[in-house]
């Protein structure tokens, strides 16, 4: 089986699936991955691209894209409420030390230094994006500011996925009869793009690190190294 027989069969199969069926699961892991701590080990960005490529017609992209939204808000929101009920509990339970007492003061300071703008820009950073909702649960910031800020984060992360992962798989099934060397094309399309996702996300830190590092921490400038992989 050639790379071309093999890609056509994996999306025929992924669009298969009933589309109410995979538009849900799609929005079901963008809740689970949005959501306290669950974001670290559920990948989510994964998940929408595969659903994506499935899309075929602008309904389609709608929905999924809304569904998407929908979930990332959901869960997001989720994360908020369990910190504002439950606050350090959650922070001093076991599975909140192996996310490690450095990432939680990062994401502290972060929040008290940047308010508005780190719910944002956390969407888009490694181990923060599940962290700092429930860190601002546990702040004075209200749910309404909260909300304001990571609603368009949420808008644009779905965008971006959902629309690259349509656009690519509708450019694969177009190119696939008459270029043998599709596959090759759409395999280092995804490559390039998770590439482009990685360079994103590094000058982000790079960017923002300054503000949830503490002035004792010497060379401790990153996120836990075993974390920003996940």
């Amino acid at each position: 089986m050639d790379i071309n027989a093999a890609l056509t069969w994996i999306l025929e199969v992924v669009a298969s699936v009933d589309p109410v069926l995979r538009t849900t699961l799609a929005g079901l892991g963008m809740f689970l991955e949005t959501s306290v701590l669950v974001g670290l080990v559920v990948p989510g960005d994964s998940i929408v691209i595969v659903a994506s490529t499935a899309v075929e017609t602008p309904v389609g992209y709608v929905s999924l894209l809304v569904a998407v939204i929908v979930g990332a808000l959901g869960g997001e929101s989720v994360g908020f409420a369990l910190g504002r009920l439950f606050g350090p509990r959650i922070r001093d339970s076991r599975l909140g030390h192996w996310i490690g007492r450095a990432n939680w003061q990062r994401a502290e300071y972060y929040v008290d230094r940047r308010g508005g703008p780190a719910v944002f820009i956390s969407r888009f950073l490694p181990v923060f994006h599940s962290l700092v909702p429930l860190t601002v649960g546990m702040s004075a910031m209200s749910y309404r500011r909260f909300f304001a800020w990571t609603a368009p984060a949420c808008v644009v992360w779905a965008a971006a996925y959902v629309t690259f992962g349509s656009v690519a798989a509708v450019g694969y099934r177009e190119l696939a009869d008459q270029l043998h060397i599709a596959g090759y094309i759409f395999v280092g399309v995804i490559v390039a793009f998770a590439l482009g996702v990685v360079l994103v996300k590094w000058l982000l830190v790079r960017s923002e690190r300054r503000h949830w590092d503490h002035p004792g921490d010497g060379d401790a400038n990153t996120i836990d190294d075993d974390l920003t992989a996940r």
